[in-house]
């Protein structure tokens, strides 16, 4: 890959006022697209990312975390004071310079900041504007609170989330955040783009957090509408699908390798007496060949031959048995080395990766390259997402790390405002930019 040809969004540049999850993702795919992204921050009122763990213990510098660096890879930090009343007519000067802005607040804090459309497009008609609020700009609940950890619960999908006879457990992340309200900003700024660059016109775009993510629970959303019924908790089971869940197996021995087929059982019980962690494998037996291949796997078990389970019907009606004889064979079984061999077989099979395992053990995410390393000021060496997708003719690329607090305010304020030194001392000396 050529690190000097040209990518697709060459010569655009992204106001990034936004904050934590959902809009510096989405301004993190343009910059790996070659456009360049300005974070907008305040040194007073730090983006909570900048403070959230994980951070390298000892430090407490607002540039060590590694959740906002992950995010924020390739852009420009560039610190405004909004509550200083010449901050507006530096914001809306170098909004007047731009082609993208992005946002994530409630509508009050840019009413607040007097930086609405309306104000935006006033010195930037072709500006592509933004709204990324939980609910939207308009509505009852336009000036509601929160984050991917309120909208899950609010959009139902914390509800089908766990076991049928305990309370909900919630996704464990907050997946608006990092998935589909990112993705669907993205979406929505591009098809912006190519309609400016057909009409010349720019245009506002209100991305309603909260619709952006119902978008996603279509299967449930329809079950209620076509067939009158709420869908419950179900664990990892599907109506559709048996065996279909997360299974123990070995734990990964100290050393972390591998035994050899012919030695696994004979070494079983002297790698669960060393082992470091506990490992699971997922399987999802969707047809009936499925099942053979499964069965074969694992020997072709006597209680797996049973009539009972040869069809998917009878396989979930006596579910909890032929899930504890799976959970019993796959004990046995180091969980690379079963997903291996079922795989071999077309049973759909993956195993439970923790972090490390997706960082330092995948095989294939290493063999494609996905984790960038790039040398950090202050952290040094740090791995960073890749790209999300790959472009044949115009592959999007990691440019540098993740900026410090306030690094390139010289730059904005000289190259992109053009301000003078008399201009940017001021600004400085009453704290506008600091």
């Amino acid at each position: 890959m050529d690190p000097n040809a040209p990518l697709p969004l060459n010569g655009i540049r992204v106001a990034d006022l936004s904050w934590f999850g959902a809009g510096p993702i989405a301004g993190a795919v343009f910059a790996n697209l070659g456009a360049e992204v300005i974070r907008v921050e305040s040194a007073s009122h730090l983006d909570g990312l900048r403070m959230a763990q994980p951070v390298p213990n000892g430090l407490t510098s607002p540039n060590v975390s590694g959740y906002y660096n992950n995010f924020n890879a390739g852009k420009l930090s560039f610190t405004l004071n909004m509550k200083h009343p010449q901050a507006r007519a530096v914001a809306l000067d170098l909004l007047a310079h731009c082609d993208v802005m992005i946002e994530n607040y409630t509508p009050r804090v840019m009413e607040r900041w007097g930086l609405t459309y309306a104000d935006v497009a006033a010195v930037n008609p072709g500006i592509i504007y933004a709204n990324m609020p939980m609910q939207g700009i308009w509505g009852p609940h336009r000036d509601f609170l929160g984050f991917g950890a309120v909208l899950a619960p609010l959009t139902g999908f914390t509800y089908l989330t766990g076991w049928p006879d305990r309370t909900p457990v919630g996704l464990g992340t907050n997946y608006p955040d990092y998935v589909v309200n990112p993705g669907h900003c993205v979406i929505a700024v591009l098809a912006a783009l190519r309609y400016r660059a057909k009409t010349g016109k720019g245009q506002r775009i209100e991305l309603a957090q909260i619709e952006s993510t119902v978008a996603a629970l279509g299967p449930a959303l329809m079950e209620a509408a076509a067939n009158g019924r709420v869908p419950e908790r179900s664990a990892n089971r599907l109506p559709h699908a048996a065996p279909h869940g997360v299974f123990p197996c070995l734990p990964r021995p100290q050393s972390g390798s591998v035994p050899q087929r012919a030695t696994l059982r004979a070494d079983a019980a002297a790698s669960a007496a060393t082992s470091i962690e506990d490992r699971w494998l997922a399987i999802a037996v969707l047809t009936d060949a499925q099942w053979e291949g499964l069965k074969d796997v694992a020997g072709r078990p006597l209680w797996a031959d049973a009539e009972r389970f040869d069809t998917l019907l009878g396989r979930k009606a006596h579910e909890d048995e032929l899930e504890a004889g799976i959970a019993a064979w796959t004990q046995t079984m180091l969980a690379e080395e079963a997903m291996a061999l079922l795989q071999a077989k077309g049973v759909p099979a993956g195993v439970v990766q923790t972090a490390e395992d997706v960082l330092e053990h995948d095989p294939h995410l290493k063999a494609r390259g996905f984790y960038v390393r790039l040398e950090h000021p202050e952290l040094g060496e740090s791995a960073y997402d890749g790209p999300q997708f790959r472009l044949s003719e115009t592959p999007a690329r990691l440019h540098g790390p993740a900026p410090l607090l306030g690094e390139h305010n010289g730059y904005v304020l000289r190259e992109i405002l053009g301000y003078d030194d008399a201009r940017i001392a001021e600004l400085l000396v009453e704290q506008v930019v600091y």
